[in-house]
């Protein structure tokens, strides 16, 4: 987002304009990806929460981290006190001496819509045709909505975190390699352990509905923020390094197509998933999964450089920016 301001900015435009036309334009390809590709769609929330994101363009980088923190930790909090106490009532309900009311309390929260999950309704509903998929969607459309409300305490602070690290220099690798290494230190470890007894707790209880979202929604995050931060540390010394390198040079040209890559793995995953193309949804074991994910990281990676190598875009770059500026833009280099 900033870089596009800066852009902007450059060139005597609107930084307003060309950013909250980039924003609308981005959350209806959103809404068309949920609906009719897949229900995992991030491009709504991030064009609803970019929108707020650059009311704080001007802040300074320390000041946008400072404020960052603090929505995040009211995020936790939020998440930590609802799922934190129907932990608590859970444990209490299923103990042997449970009191009748509790357990009737704990029972109705399970059939609720929020927990009552038919895993055999949903495998036979992605395993079948394609409109019985879209039709399902469109009878909750308010969906990507509560995923903004649901994400957005999170959301929000990682790209303020983002605009300060492009400020400050961090994430343009401006730093020095003494200050990115002691910052994977401090955090790469100590997330990554903290992850692992959050791992070993879901296995422990057998991945309770619960638990999962209570760890997955709240008691992650932190561990979550440390690696983001760790793990973007590690890669920019590593890219300085090898700098110069054909495979650095891919996933350069990767990241350049990132729209497209990201729609393109939605087409190509619904179509070997869902019952309209071969119907794997539901069938395949987790260890199956990883070949999947590799060949498409490899598929990404051999087309995106020769095709950004002959035009200045990928295919939807180039579809979203013409949309976004209301004209054609060049495509050939």
């Amino acid at each position: 987002m900033m870089l596009i301001i800066e852009r902007a900015q450059a060139k005597g435009e609107s930084a307003a304009k060309v950013h909250y036309a980039r924003m609308f334009w981005l959350a209806l390809f959103g809404l068309a990806h949920y609906f009719f590709l897949w229900f995992g769609d991030i491009l709504f929330l991030y064009a609803s929460v970019g929108c707020i994101a650059f009311l704080f363009r001007n802040w300074e980088p320390a000041r946008l981290i400072k404020w960052a923190l603090i929505l995040f930790g009211l995020g936790i909090l939020f998440w930590g006190l609802q799922l934190g106490g129907l932990q608590v009532l859970q444990y209490f309900a299923t103990q042997p001496d449970a009191d009748p009311d509790m357990l009737k309390q704990y029972n109705e929260i399970l059939r609720s819509n929020d927990f009552d999950l038919n895993v055999e309704d949903e495998i036979a509903l992605h395993r079948g045709a394609y409109w019985p998929i879209v039709t399902e969607k469109l009878s909750e459309w308010y969906t990507p909505l509560a995923a903004v409300l649901q994400s957005i305490a999170e959301t929000l602070p990682l790209m303020m975190i983002g605009m300060a690290m492009k400020k400050n220099g961090f994430i343009t690798g401006e730093w020095d390699a003494a200050a990115y290494t002691q910052w994977a230190k401090r955090l790469v470890p100590a997330g990554l352990t903290a992850s692992a007894a959050l791992a070993a707790y879901l296995v422990f209880v057998d991945y309770d509905l619960i638990s999962s979202l209570a760890v997955f929604l709240a008691w992650s995050a932190i561990p979550r923020l440390m690696l983001t931060v760790g793990y973007a540390a590690l890669l920019i010394l590593f890219i300085t390094r090898t700098a110069h390198g054909k495979f650095i040079a891919r996933v350069a040209a990767t990241g350049q197509a990132a729209f497209t890559n990201y729609l393109g793995t939605s087409i190509l995953m619904t179509t070997l998933f869902y019952g309209y193309g071969f119907g794997l949804f539901g069938s395949v074991s987790r260890v199956g999964l990883w070949p999947i994910v590799f060949a498409v990281w490899v598929l990404m990676l051999l087309w995106s450089q020769p095709w950004l190598a002959q035009y200045r875009y990928g295919p939807l770059e180039w579809l979203w920016r013409s949309l976004a500026r209301g004209q054609v833009q060049a495509m050939a280099r």
